[in-house]
């Protein structure tokens, strides 16, 4: 049934209102503090426009007045800009990997305020890691003050389907099928999203990295799990059932480590950071799967570690040269160990990728990722569509 012109009209207005509240709350976010004037100028928007945007957020808590005033050039009153309000609320954020969970909460600018790392304790059952999580997450909240939780994020390598709210297959983990936003939800009462760590941080890069203002951005996850997102005009790609982005099964020219799926020298068990440490572990660097005890010994001088990371970063080059040719962002960022923390991997990258070298740059969160990855999947809805935050701060969203 056809719906009816009035309230076609009214779902339009609608829209229209929650994009351009979510076009004035990134203008704070990027250029705050920020006059009202330079809002409207910046967007587009009409002066009345931004001030009723402007008065609306501020009463949900998410911008206020910044506390000094700036003097007009001309006669009248000063110019009193807004800002994030970033002490009142933040958002829950889980990642879930291969050897632990990481919890933690963020603030309105995706900065991390407490983080906790809750390993699995040898079993990866689902119930009993998202109900660690569920449970680590409340003891961060109860330790915040008085800020309120807006939703939670969820992020985890593998295929996960967005809008179900469901963790398809994670073959390392051995998931199938788990429905990680309703068991989060459950736990916590709170609104929870959840998406693919690749394309979760390539939203982060958008909104508080090295990617914010690039009209398109490849991110490339390089940890146990290998996969990469594509964003173009503020968009992430998805497809159809949030399976975009699958990379690791691309084959690797030169490869040699056997794949569980039959053939060898696919992407994921040539680069995953479990082959880095047990190739580093057979050479006597180290004695554990941790990747940065490869990094620490590359940094305390041990040649073999330093020679173990560079082929691998020069590896990764070949995939973003690949992918360069494939989709051609203005931006590609890194999340691997060596790239993250040392220049010659960085340069390896580089070197391979070639003459578009310049594109490429390390994650803008080095020592946060994994956090800022679960974080930025609630962000992102919240700066999409600011006027949902009425839900838990109780102030009418006003007309739609």
């Amino acid at each position: 049934m056809a719906m009816a012109p009035s309230a076609a009209r009214r779902a339009a207005d609608g829209t229209r209102r929650r994009t351009s509240a979510s076009v004035v709350l990134r203008s704070v976010l990027e250029h705050g503090p920020v006059a009202r004037s330079t809002i409207a100028r910046l967007t587009g928007l009409s002066p009345a426009s931004v001030t009723d945007h402007c008065a609306q957020l501020g009463a949900l808590g998410l911008i206020r007045e910044a506390a000094t005033p700036r003097q007009s050039k001309g006669a009248g009153r000063p110019h009193i800009p807004v800002d994030l309000d970033a002490c009142r609320f933040v958002v829950g954020a889980v990642h879930v990997a291969v050897p632990y969970t990481t919890v933690a909460l963020l603030d309105l600018r995706g900065r991390v305020i407490a983080e906790r790392r809750l390993g699995h304790g040898g079993s990866t059952e689902p119930g009993r890691v998202l109900g660690n999580a569920a449970d680590g997450l409340g003891a961060l909240l109860a330790a915040a003050g008085d800020r309120t939780a807006l939703g939670i994020g969820v992020a985890a390598g593998g295929w996960v389907d967005r809008d179900a709210g469901i963790m398809v297959e994670h073959g390392l983990l051995g998931w199938r099928d788990v429905a990680v936003r309703e068991v989060i939800g459950a736990h916590t009462g709170l609104p929870v999203q959840v998406d693919g760590h690749a394309r979760a941080l390539v939203n982060g890069e958008r909104l508080f990295g090295r990617a914010r203002g690039s009209r398109s951005a490849l991110h490339l996850f390089v940890g146990n799990v290998v996969d990469a997102a594509f964003a173009t005009h503020d968009e992430v790609h998805h497809g159809p059932r949030s399976q975009a982005g699958s990379i690791a099964h691309l084959p690797l020219e030169g490869g040699t480590e056997p794949c569980d799926c039959g053939r060898t020298g696919c992407l994921q068990v040539e680069l995953s950071e479990r082959t880095l440490c047990r190739r580093a572990r057979e050479l006597g660097v180290v004695s554990t799967a941790n990747p940065m005890h490869v990094v620490r010994a590359a940094a305390d001088g041990d040649p073999i570690a330093v020679r173990l990371l560079v082929e691998r970063a020069r590896m990764v080059g070949r995939v973003v040269r690949l992918l360069l040719d494939v989709l051609n962002p203005e931006t590609v960022v890194i999340t691997e160990a060596g790239v993250m923390y040392r220049d010659d991997c960085l340069g390896a990258v580089r070197e391979a990728v070639g003459e578009r070298a310049a594109l490429v740059v390390p994650s803008s969160f080095p020592d946060s990722v994994l956090a800022v990855a679960g974080g930025s999947v609630a962000l992102d809805v919240l700066y999409r569509d600011p006027l949902s935050a009425s839900a838990i701060s109780g102030v009418p969203a006003g007309p739609n």
